[in-house]
């Protein structure tokens, strides 16, 4: 049964809305029987499923079930070969399915800047392009199945090292040929129902608050309508709340849980918004 968005909202308070914007816990999201919205679950990642057995924890301490581990990113990428890739995408999405996964948090498709970043394994590519094409095939194999695909981390996350300290000081050209070209191509090829933003700066900016970023070239140019996922942790110990919102943010995992988000709530900007997100 399809839900009549416009309906739904037009009857929630602004503070279930606000509950919407931030999870049940570690990997789902909160639920409203009396609507029909039911919790969605997340895992990582795209080598194979982080669903764990029991209680839920971003570190993965706790026991997960079963999965299959499929090679890495940087390996399949060598291939060149998409039809690969969408097939790995659609395996991945049937054990989502059997697991009671919705969302499945990947591809990783951040360039390759230099070799001491500890996840280049995740990622497909030095080369904007290629990890585009590879992360979008991806993403259609994922969504295939009925299940979310959500590529990250957008953008400019180069280095593992103070990454939630870190500022990627970069000009406006070489952002759009070099960090943001992939996720152009996942989104407009792969038809991606989520994105997860970085933990870094972009110019000053943290990525999750950087409306350039997540409004005007996500969203005006590119025609994205999902949902913007932060990177999972504490963000309510450095991110604005209330500015990652009205840039365009959506969900933020694992970081604030059970409603706890500090937002302004008194102006007719921040109503907007938050329908926008609750949408």
């Amino acid at each position: 049964m399809s839900l009549n968005y416009e309906s739904i909202i037009k009857q929630m308070s602004l503070e279930e809305k606000a509950l919407m914007m931030s999870g049940k816990n570690t990997w789902e999201t909160v639920d409203f029987e009396k609507y029909g919205i039911p919790s969605m679950a997340m895992s990582d990642g795209p080598h194979g499923l982080r669903r764990q057995a029991g209680a839920g924890d971003h570190l993965g301490l706790n026991a997960s079930l079963p999965a299959t581990c499929f090679p890495t990113a940087a390996s399949v990428a060598n291939s060149w070969d998409e039809t690969l890739g969408e097939e790995i995408g659609t395996a991945l999405a049937e054990e989502a399915v059997t697991m009671d996964v919705n969302v499945i948090l990947g591809p990783g498709l951040n360039i390759k800047r230099s070799p001491l970043c500890g996840r280049n394994f995740e990622y497909f590519s030095e080369d904007p392009y290629h990890a585009g094409k590879m992360a979008a095939a991806y993403v259609r194999g994922i969504q295939s199945k009925g299940i979310a695909a959500c590529p990250k981390h957008f953008a400019a996350n180069s280095q593992e090292l103070r990454r939630m300290a870190n500022d990627s000081v970069v000009d406006e050209r070489t952002f759009r040929e070099i960090y943001t070209t992939g996720f152009e191509i996942a989104v407009k090829e792969g038809k991606a129902k989520s994105i997860m933003s970085s933990y870094n700066e972009v110019n000053g900016v943290y990525a999750n608050e950087n409306r350039h970023m997540l409004q005007e070239i996500l969203v005006d140019e590119w025609g994205f309508d999902g949902a913007v996922i932060t990177d999972y942790c504490d963000h309510h110990s450095y991110m604005n709340g209330d500015q990652a919102l009205r840039a365009g943010g959506s969900l933020w995992m694992a970081g604030f849980t059970g409603g706890e988000m500090a937002f302004e709530t008194g102006s007719n900007s921040y109503l907007q918004a938050l329908r926008r997100a609750t949408k």
